[in-house]
């Protein structure tokens, strides 16, 4: 089993400008001065909290929400989003440097049919390039993503619905299992925590979650990542999927040719994988420090490079040019990262599948 590049310690999802770690102060108020004397204290007094700023910004939102004249059923809704959301940070963080993939899929595609055969093969193929699977729990591709990957492999993000509630076999009872009330949460937990996006034929479940990551990819809310399409051999699915992509939205000019390349169409289980192997051979995450954006690499360009991308990838860049360099100061929240060179510019923030153009330039120009 080959191993990948760990996955960054935090999975900064939303790519945003700067990380909880850089808020110095806090502003904000329930509107009673002596409460917010109180409720500071209260959180000045809890040990073992990372961001005291962030805690005390919680409390108030809370108090704030509790103050409102809402109905019961929205309180509970805030509440238990927020408990939700603990909970799966809970079950992720042990593994929060391992890459995973999720597995999208029809849940009523039997076991007997080759699009759940691929899908098995395929969480078996990634667990040997030591990538984990995360599915939706259930039955279906669900099953086979997690069956393929093993229970030890796994995780489940199941939603509770009156029917097809129950988890699959091969993760129930698995302390890597987390249910949902919300398709929301359960949304943020699959883009937070993949590192790739793979579909297998499914219905309107399916081409929300693809849409969505894509959706969220081609605006920088999201960090990229591959996400990659895969019929059984010889299926025609996604390949009509991929016409109506070109014929309607590309020609239409609804989508740029770039955003092309967010995404991977295949029959081929061996090249989906690679497809994901490939993407992180040399490219390892990115973050971004003000307008500068950092793409931390596993292996330096070779000299000349970074000119060469300046000039092929101009329309990215504010203002000046890449350049090759170690880690900036403004990295030292991740110790562990220190070490790998980096290619640094200044980001246009926009044109995302130009981006991972980039990326993909970057992969093949330390590979050479």
């Amino acid at each position: 089993m080959s191993t990948p590049t760990p996955a960054p310690r935090e999975n900064d999802f939303t790519a945003g400008p700067a990380r909880a770690g850089s808020r110095r102060s806090f502003t904000g108020s329930t509107g009673d001065a002596a409460l917010d004397v109180r409720i500071a204290e209260l959180a000045a007094g809890i040990s073992g909290v990372a961001e005291p700023a962030l805690l005390l910004e919680m409390l108030v939102t809370s108090v704030r929400i509790g103050r409102m004249e809402i109905e019961p059923g929205e309180f509970k809704l805030f509440n238990r989003a927020l408990k939700e959301m603990r909970h799966a940070e809970e079950v992720f963080k042990p593994w929060r440097n391992t890459r995973k993939v999720a597995v999208f899929g029809s849940a009523r595609t039997a076991p007997e049919e080759s699009e759940y055969q691929a899908a098995v093969e395929f969480s078996r193929r990634m667990r040997e390039q030591g990538f984990m699977t995360i599915t939706g729990a259930g039955p279906g591709i669900m099953a086979a993503g997690n069956e393929g990957a093993g229970r030890d492999h796994s995780f489940g993000l199941n939603i509770v619905l009156p029917f097809e509630a129950a988890a699959n076999e091969f993760i129930a009872g698995d302390e890597k299992l987390v249910a949902f009330n919300y398709f929301f949460t359960r949304k943020l937990s699959f883009v937070k925590e993949s590192d790739a996006l793979v579909g297998f034929p499914g219905g309107f479940g399916t081409m929300d979650e693809v849409f969505e990551s894509l959706t969220l990819i081609q605006t920088g809310k999201s960090s990229i990542y591959p996400i990659v399409l895969i019929d059984a051999k010889g299926g025609t699915y996604w390949r009509f999927w991929e016409q109506f992509i070109n014929n309607h939205l590309l020609r239409l000019g609804l989508i740029s040719e770039a955003d092309l390349s967010l995404y991977k169409v295949t029959d081929d289980v061996d090249e989906a994988v690679a497809e994901i192997v490939r993407f992180y051979r040399v490219f390892h995450s990115y973050r971004y420090i003000g307008d500068q954006l950092v793409i931390r690499m596993r292996q330096p360009l070779a000299e000349g490079e970074p000119e060469r991308l300046t000039s092929e990838f101009a329309d990215l860049i504010k203002s000046g040019g890449m350049t090759q360099r170690d880690a900036l100061e403004e990295e030292d929240d991740e110790p562990e990262m220190q070490a790998l060179p980096r290619l640094v510019f200044r980001h246009r923030r926009r044109d995302y599948g130009r981006l991972r153009l980039l990326i993909n330039a970057i992969n093949q120009a330390a590979l050479a």
